[in-house]
């Protein structure tokens, strides 16, 4: 068998002939593996519906995650997303796709604020997305939705104050391609659910029958 040219390792700096990580480090990635709820992927004993989703049902239909959002996963997404290690992308965005078992009527990423895109230069979910689309030949739909207020990042607020903050943060052409469809919204990390759940909201409120979260990670409850 021939070996990939030596490389080194994105996370411990080791020379790796397995890819971008070494065969070590992709053994320690926190794999999403543990039963969970099948709507907002958060632990239960048996794979079952939570009941936090049984109280009160999410915009969304079903989460797809391949990681949970732990260390070193953390490491390779931070990188991603804040200082341009694009060559993470196909990597992260094959092992959420291997996750895939449904496939929808199409896929849209979660949208950036015109602001942010310009201050970034990148909009990680859609590179994603775009990877997503052709490895598992579904169609994206890149200009569907659109990110309408600028809000605080997420990351810099209090949980309780996370679904406030994207409050009618987007809106979705209420067009052929959506009405009636099953979409899929990728992004790279779901936490309280807030982003995600008004994205679905949009959809839905645009005609969407159903519509699934695809995440690369998913963060997990705080240990007690």
């Amino acid at each position: 068998m021939r070996l990939l040219p030596a490389q080194p390792c994105v996370l411990c700096g080791a020379e790796s002939h397995a890819g971008i990580c070494c065969a070590a480090c992709t053994a320690d990635l926190p794999l999403l593996n543990a039963p969970h709820c099948p709507v907002c992927a958060l632990p239960t004993p048996d794979g079952s519906v939570c009941g936090e989703c049984l109280k009160q049902q999410p915009p969304f239909d079903h989460t797809v995650a391949a990681f949970s959002y732990s260390f070193p996963l953390d490491k390779l997404v931070q990188a991603l997303k804040f200082r341009e290690r694009l060559i993470l992308v196909d990597f992260l965005a094959d092992a959420l796709a291997q996750r895939v078992t449904i496939h929808p009527n199409h896929i849209v990423a979660m949208p950036l604020h015109p602001a942010r895109l310009r201050e970034r230069g990148f909009n990680q979910s859609l590179l994603l997305a775009r990877r997503i689309a052709r490895q598992l030949d579904i169609p994206l739909l890149a200009d569907v939705c659109e990110r309408v207020r600028n809000t605080p990042p997420q990351s810099s607020l209090p949980w309780k104050e996370r679904d406030k903050n994207m409050r009618q943060a987007f809106t979705c052409k209420a067009d052929t391609d959506v009405r009636g469809k099953h979409i899929a919204i990728v992004d790279d990390v779901m936490t309280t659910g807030a982003s995600t759940g008004e994205l679905a909201r949009a959809l839905k409120q645009a005609g969407a029958r159903e519509v699934s979260v695809w995440v690369v990670a998913r963060t997990m409850p705080r240990k007690q």
